[in-house]
């Protein structure tokens, strides 16, 4: 469905430009966005090849195994149906690192793997259980101590101070978070109450 509205807007516009005498305009605009969603996407390969090779570094020096154990304890309220051992709560824990540093696109891969895992465990595979459930929850809404990517943006578009908007963040994740939390275990119990009638 959203190709036949974004292929109808693309229509609009080049007949509209055409009927208009601005073709020439719709034309430069295409060129100039090309062009700068090359240089916006190398840039963005470039803090993220950082931050990955970083998280690399980390993971073979053992701290990032060592920060995983720490947050474990943590973790492991949020998903106790996930032992504590596992590959998935491995996944979940490097995940929620990548993510309190910054590196959205970088967890990405570690989180379908996180997903993966809970999936084997599932009981039915067509239906999401509570702790995929919580972990797209706070994946989505993860606190950053960094916005790696948002920083990175801002500073190629010629903002002055690029991390200006760090308490901003930290406030509206750290809300976001609290607030996805507490209403995924609030359905979580309604629904085991339903289950119980």
């Amino acid at each position: 469905m959203l190709d036949y509205i974004w292929a109808g807007m693309i229509l609009i516009g080049i007949l509209s430009a055409a009927f208009t005498g601005h073709m020439a305009d719709v034309t430069n605009g295409a060129i100039s966005s090309a062009r700068e969603a090359v240089s916006t996407a190398l840039t963005m390969l470039g803090v993220i090849s950082l931050w990955t090779g970083l998280m690399k570094i980390g993971e073979k020096a053992g701290i990032v195994s060592s920060m995983c154990r720490k947050i474990t304890p943590f973790l492991s309220r949020l998903f106790p149906s996930v032992p504590k051992e596992s590959k998935a709560m491995e996944y979940i824990g490097i995940n929620v690192i990548a993510n309190f540093l910054g590196l959205g696109n970088a967890a990405t891969p570690l989180g379908i793997a996180a997903m993966k895992e809970m999936q084997k465990e599932n009981p039915n595979p067509s239906v999401a259980n509570n702790s995929m459930v919580m972990f797209v929850v706070i994946n989505t809404a993860s606190i950053q101590l960094i916005p790696t990517f948002m920083g990175a943006l801002r500073a190629q578009y010629g903002a002055q101070f690029p991390f200006d908007i760090l308490p901003a963040v930290w406030l509206a994740s750290v809300i976001s978070l609290i607030v996805g939390v507490i209403v995924a275990k609030l359905l979580q119990g309604r629904k085991k109450e339903h289950r119980l009638r």
